[in-house]
């Protein structure tokens, strides 16, 4: 606990120096790229410690959005305790897919998450009295304490959240909980013979992978002023999925990178579609076909992604104690190696 709160105090002390010496609107980048982070590190958790597959993370974000909303327009309720709803709602919802979810395995897994992915969406449609229909429902956010902008204090409440969920993440995976996750994904078989109730592990990672993407969710939402269904497509939850495995699945700090690659990879494919006249119905999914081929080329380069391409370049660089000459490995980094998560 006290490293990871060291690296966080740590991380929180760069990130003030960044916000407070950017524009507004690289604020609301930066608010986003931590929203993403904390969404990631529990897909991360669930397919790369546990190793379930979820295409329909998008779909928990929503979930955990639409209750904050709800929330602040019917109810006097503080702010906290509206995040800590999404929270537990998302929760709720994966601990209902992730019962049926412990029976399958694979792409069977994959597809039942995208069912719901797919099903959630219309269910707003179908009632919009109390969930705005297209128009959606507006999120205010508190606020800003002192001198601070509103977009500037919208970005410290969502990396504070990415920072705390990444602490208590990093701890989660340092016991014995986190060693149970890993036994799981490895063998079920002897995992049960050890005496691990399995089944009760895969949803109980169900449950805190979905708790994260309804945090996201509400920080989205925030971001934005306003939750509707189109806020939280079908392509996201695949993107988000290849973001984590850009990252480096397994990997806590990889998710940052995942992060990163979700809020800036849209504004460069839409660059590119405007410097090349590429129509809008291109332009539209120029951001998924661009996320495809880096994934591909990435499986290829450095198939434990970004993070462990870069954990792989430091062994390698010289009196790294771990490179070429040095005590440790000096594989390639498409050779395998085990997941880390001590990050």
């Amino acid at each position: 606990m006290l490293r990871h709160l060291l690296f966080a105090t740590f991380g929180a002390g760069i990130m003030y120096l960044v916000t407070s010496n950017i524009s507004l609107f690289d604020n609301y980048q930066v608010g986003q790229i931590a929203s993403f982070v904390v969404v990631l590190a529990g897909l991360s958790l669930l397919t790369g410690v546990n190793g379930q597959i979820s295409l329909g993370h998008g779909a928990f974000m929503a979930v955990g959005a639409y209750t904050t909303a709800l929330l602040m327009t019917h109810t006097q309720w503080n702010f906290i305790l509206e995040l800590l709803s999404a929270v537990g709602a998302a929760g709720v919802a994966g601990l209902l897919i992730g019962i049926p979810a412990t029976r399958l395995k694979g792409p069977y897994l994959a597809g039942m998450t995208l069912l719901f992915a797919l099903a959630l969406p219309p269910i707003a449609d179908k009632w919009p009295n109390t969930f705005g229909g297209d128009q959606g429902l507006t999120m205010t956010t508190p606020n800003a304490p002192g001198t601070l902008s509103p977009q500037e204090w919208l970005a410290w409440i969502q990396i504070g959240g990415a920072l705390i969920v990444l602490v208590l993440l990093a701890n989660l995976l340092h016991s014995r909980y986190g060693r149970t996750l890993r036994a799981v994904r490895d063998d079920e078989i002897a995992a049960s013979l050890a005496g691990i109730n399995v089944a009760r592990t895969k949803v109980l990672a169900f449950v805190i992978s979905a708790g994260c993407a309804g945090l996201a969710g509400a920080f989205l939402g925030l971001s934005t002023g306003v939750v509707n269904t189109g806020a939280f497509p079908l392509t996201l939850s695949i993107q988000l999925l290849a973001a984590m495995v850009l990252g480096g699945t397994g990997s806590l700090i990889g998710m940052v990178w995942g992060g990163i690659l979700l809020v800036y990879l849209p504004q460069w494919s839409t660059s590119l579609s405007g410097h090349f006249n590429l129509g809008s119905g291109v332009s539209a999914y120029l951001a998924t076909i661009i996320f495809g081929a880096v994934l591909i080329v990435a499986m290829i380069a450095a198939p434990n992604g970004i993070q462990g391409g870069l954990r792989w370049a430091w062994r390698r660089l010289p009196g790294s104690g771990s490179g070429v000459g040095g005590s440790g490995s000096s594989a390639a980094p498409g050779a395998p190696t085990p997941v880390l998560t001590d990050e």
